[in-house]
């Protein structure tokens, strides 16, 4: 849990324990709802490609399970042997390997000669870099739904934001912020708008204009706040909340040699790793569109397994061209794996909070007490409850599609019942998953960015906070809107 050496791929000891504490609270008083609200289930039932969804209307109260205290602090090994958790164990796996892989590019000096190279050809450009950079980010993540999958790029992106003059938020804000913008302005992403019109009986993709106008509309916000947070850093570093831990990570890339004046196994080095970059990112994009159209069913659990093991053959291979020796490999790498550690204990952490309300069987009596209180509400507070709802959800359920299946089948007919449209229902549905996941610290995927850089969790939120509110209060705006036009086509 120190910094060793340079290396982008640690977690700080006090970051990690503020996490760590973030999280412990939010296990007991996830716990202590278990206590408090009885336990309820919905009936479910698979549909003809396989997918289980709730059935509404379906509710009812059971006997509360034996579910001690104890095992509150138990959970977060619990979570790693039900078989339903394969997930979380290919996660854990791919991180301890992309983290191996980064300190082997580290310590051949492949990153730097690549980073070195991008600062050379966009060192007077730098902004317009950062502008395509953030587009690229938000149009994968709103178009195609691959979010994992870009997650690890974080560890290059972080470094080249040192480089050209900035600091480590900087660098998460042009990666990690439009990854998860691009979710929330959602629009033809599979995982969020695809499942969630299909379960509304919706066409596909269908109402994209709202949404395409809502993607630009934060596409500037978003540019506009990282680009102006990255000039108040450039004209007074020190003004950087992570100044001092960036202090010991930034080395300016100057003079960078040519291919030919360096030895030639780096030119052949480069050469591997971007063309197994290159093959991740098309692997990742088929498997996200043969996932979005149910082409193969479940292909989606190959992702981080595919990235993973493209990462390691990166890695691996980019350092033997470097001249590194086998012995020196295996140290480089497996020290990655250590420094990762931290992250992975936060991530068992985090996965237990859902375990806890799962094993406590109250995620159903909180959904069924929220779709009590959307079914009596005007129509403009409906769609503003549906958003909140799935907010709150979405503090308990990552995964946009699991969140889909389970509030869908209730919110549909809510939607019908109170006299808003099923497309802005998905609209807030949409809104409530995308934004929250930069915020809340049970987001897996979060606790993973911030563990490749020194910012820690309370630093992320000091940065994000106002982003984050003006953020709600156009999506507000704009689902507002939605219900005043009759947002359809039904």
């Amino acid at each position: 849990m120190r910094l060793q050496g340079e290396s982008q791929v640690v977690i700080g000891k006090r970051a990690f324990l503020q996490a760590a504490l973030i999280i412990f609270i939010l296990m007991m008083l996830t716990g202590v709802l278990t206590i408090i609200l009885p336990s309820g289930q919905y009936e479910r039932v698979v549909d003809n490609l396989g997918r289980t969804i709730i059935v509404p209307d379906s509710f009812r109260y059971v006997q509360k399970p034996d579910y001690p205290f104890w095992r509150w602090l138990t959970s977060p090994l619990e979570v790693l042997f039900p078989l339903r958790n394969a997930a979380l164990i290919t996660i854990i796996i791919f991180i301890l390997f992309v983290g191996g892989a980064i300190s082997l590019l580290e310590k051949s000096e492949v990153m730097a000669d690549l980073i070195g190279r991008l600062v050379k050809r966009f060192k007077d450009r730098k902004y317009l870099l950062m502008a395509i950079l953030i587009f690229l980010f938000m149009f994968m993540s709103s178009f195609l739904g691959i979010y994992e999958g870009l997650v690890p790029l974080i560890i290059f992106i972080v470094p080249l934001a040192h480089s050209l003059g900035w600091d480590s938020l900087t660098g998460l804000g042009i990666s990690l912020l439009p990854l998860s913008f691009g979710f929330a302005a959602a629009v033809t992403n599979p995982f969020t708008v695809a499942v969630a019109q299909s379960i509304a009986d919706l066409p596909l993709f269908s109402g994209a204009w709202l949404r395409i106008i809502f993607f630009f509309i934060v596409y500037l916000v978003l540019y506009r706040f990282v680009s102006r947070y990255a000039r108040r850093i450039e004209q007074n570093p020190q003004l950087s909340p992570t100044f001092k831990q960036d202090k010991k990570l930034i080395s300016t890339v100057q003079n960078i040699p040519d291919w030919e004046e360096k030895h030639p196994g780096m030119r052949h080095a480069l050469i591997f790793f971007s063309c197994c970059m290159v093959c991740a990112m098309v692997s990742i994009v088929a498997v996200s569109v043969l996932s979005s159209f149910s082409v193969i069913p479940n292909i989606s659990v190959i992702a981080f397994p595919l990235m993973g093991l493209l990462f390691f053959v990166g890695g691996v291979g980019a350092a033997l061209f470097a001249r590194m020796n086998l012995l020196n490999i295996t140290k480089t790498f497996f020290s990655g794996w250590l420094a990762m550690l931290p992250g992975v204990i936060l991530i068992l952490m985090a996965y237990s909070i859902k375990h806890i309300i799962d094993q406590g069987m109250i995620t159903d009596t909180i959904l069924n007490r929220a779709a009590g209180i959307i079914a009596s509400a005007p129509a403009v507070g409906a769609a503003f409850l549906v958003y909140g709802v799935t907010l709150v959800m979405n503090f308990f359920i990552g995964s946009a599609s699991a969140k889909a299946f389970l509030m869908m089948p209730i919110l549909t007919p809510l939607a019908d019942l109170v006299g808003i449209t099923r497309q802005t229902a998905v609209l807030a549905f949409d809104f409530g998953d995308g934004f929250s996941n930069m915020v809340f610290p049970s987001n897996a995927l979060l606790l993973i960015a911030l563990s490749f850089t020194v910012v820690s969790y309370p630093q992320w939120i000091k940065y994000t906070f106002k982003l984050q509110l003006f953020m709600l209060l156009i999506s507000s705006l704009f689902l507002a809107f939605a219900v005043y036009i009759d947002f359809g086509p039904f």
